[in-house]
């Protein structure tokens, strides 16, 4: 049987475009990036106040970098008409912000949100003296909070607008691959020893659970389901996994082996371990957020395909074979430790509903403006029902729920607003794409913003800034490629 030749399909190019922008600038803002997603993770998923200023100082040195450019990189004219309405979202999230932390007379305050108030009435101190106050119920916190968040969003804007080239799409998703699989072998490892640390530190919480450099396992699970999509994709994408539709099965294995199988095996490799390190973390919405990933996939990819139903027969084929094959792997090896956290009894005994029943009481009292961003924890004591013993709740286990209830319906529909409007548009474009390179990478990205919303459900994954600034690079990557080359 001869090989069928046929033209090569267009795949991202290592050479720069004309009118792209170069020098030191651009230099530090693309090893800054790379930087940030090696740095995030490893002090304990950046939670202490020193990591999260290390984040900041170094995404206000890439700013700085991007400012000082002569020549600003050139991106995608259909890019750029995309990002308009995202841009004014996250600006006006950034105004509210300010709007949350100023002084204002009180009786516009008593007007704008009552609950604020109400609230400053009761527990501020000398409020009867007061002539200004904020619609944000502890302004110092929003402060802060607010810087971070602006943090995040300044990373997604500095990768929209530097990132152009092929090469550095594929090398930002192997940097992060790379971090996953050490983060999950690593995880591996130190549960496998006697006295579990945390790099330097010995490891207090879930010493029975991978947890890697993290200390919640939850968390952990979180970072590497955003991962294991990417890797994924990339797999797909290396392997030219749409456009093998019409071939044979010889032409597909020759294909498939032929393009850089070492590579190929490298990745299968990372994503059997990455999964293998959820499964071992012990987190129940970690592995329902796995298994859902591989569906995601089988589903999207049969979607694809749908026109053709000889292709879409042997896709499904190949897709529920790995599935099959990764799952009852990583359950065979932690089928005891699984088996025991999804335990009805276990289940049974945590408060969470009770949690989200409290934070919709704070919704309803503050439900325009919101109590302030990061004032959930000043907040939720005066608007909890207890029924156990009294526990300072940091997060609400549910990060919709909890930026609703500091953002307000204003602010949540220029956070979700904007980011909904991205990861959309680029599921759009992706469908009309056929460059190989964009099929896998924005499906892997768009599976990843998906599993990720889904786990914050039930989780705080989003209020962890490893967590959030990995959020804010899939996104913004996604979101380039989808529009990368597009004529």
């Amino acid at each position: 049987m001869k090989l069928k030749i046929t033209s090569k399909p267009r795949t991202f190019s290592p050479q720069p475009l004309p009118g792209e922008g170069g020098g030191l600038p651009r230099r530090i803002i693309e090893y800054g990036l790379l930087a940030l997603i090696v740095f995030s993770p490893l002090p304990a998923a950046s939670v202490n106040e020193w990591s999260i200023l290390v984040i900041q100082l170094a995404v206000l040195l890439m700013t700085g970098a991007y400012v000082l450019m002569n020549r600003k990189p050139v991106i995608n004219s259909h890019l750029a008409a995309r990002l308009r309405w995202p841009s004014y979202a996250f600006i006006a999230l950034s105004a509210l912000l300010v709007f949350q932390v100023l002084p204002l007379p009180k009786f516009i305050v008593r007007i704008l949100s009552p609950g604020t108030y109400a609230f400053h009435e009761l527990f501020a101190p000398g409020f009867a003296k007061r002539g200004f106050l904020s619609l944000s119920v502890a302004p110092a916190q929003t402060f802060r909070e607010g810087l971070e968040l602006m943090t995040y969003i300044l990373v997604g804007f500095l990768l929209i607008r530097t990132v152009t080239r092929g090469r550095q799409i594929r090398r930002i998703i192997l940097f992060l691959v790379g971090m996953g699989a050490f983060e999950a072998f690593y995880g591996i490892y130190e549960l496998s020893t006697k006295n579990p640390h945390i790099l330097f530190y010995k490891k207090i919480y879930s010493p029975e659970s991978v947890t890697g450099t993290f200390v919640n396992r939850s968390h952990l699970s979180g970072y590497l389901e955003m991962i294991v999509p990417l890797a994924l994709g990339l797999i797909i994408a290396r392997m030219d996994f749409f456009s093998l539709g019409g071939e044979g099965l010889k032409e597909k294995i020759l294909h498939m082996t032929g393009k850089g199988l070492l590579m190929n095996l490298l990745l299968v490799t990372a994503v059997i371990v990455m999964s293998l390190g959820i499964i071992f973390s012990q987190s129940r919405s970690g592995i329902f957020v796995l298994v859902f990933t591989f569906l995601l996939f089988l589903e999207f990819i049969v979607f694809h395909f749908s026109r053709f139903s000889r292709r879409r027969r042997w896709i499904r084929n190949f897709i529920w074979v790995t599935f099959l094959l990764i799952t009852i792997m990583a359950l065979y090896i932690g089928i005891g430790s699984t088996i025991q956290r999804f335990a009805l009894d276990n289940l049974l005994q945590e408060n969470r509903p009770l949690y989200w029943s409290n934070v919709t009481r704070i919704i309803a009292a503050f439900p325009v403006f919101g109590t302030g961003l990061g004032t959930f924890v000043s907040v939720y004591p005066a608007y909890e029902k207890l029924a156990g013993p009294e526990l300072l709740l940091v997060h609400a286990h549910n990060d919709l729920l909890e930026y609703f209830s500091e953002l307000g319906a204003v602010g949540m529909v220029f956070l979700i607003g904007g980011i909904l409007y991205m990861g959309l548009h680029a599921f759009l474009s992706w469908r009309e794409r056929k460059n190989p390179d964009v099929k896998g990478i924005v499906l892997g990205g768009t599976i990843s913003l998906i599993v990720i919303l889904v786990h914050s459900l039930t989780d705080f994954n989003l209020h962890i800034p490893a967590n959030m600034l990995l959020f804010a690079i899939v996104l913004s990557l996604t979101f380039v490629t989808a529009y990368y080359r597009k004529a």
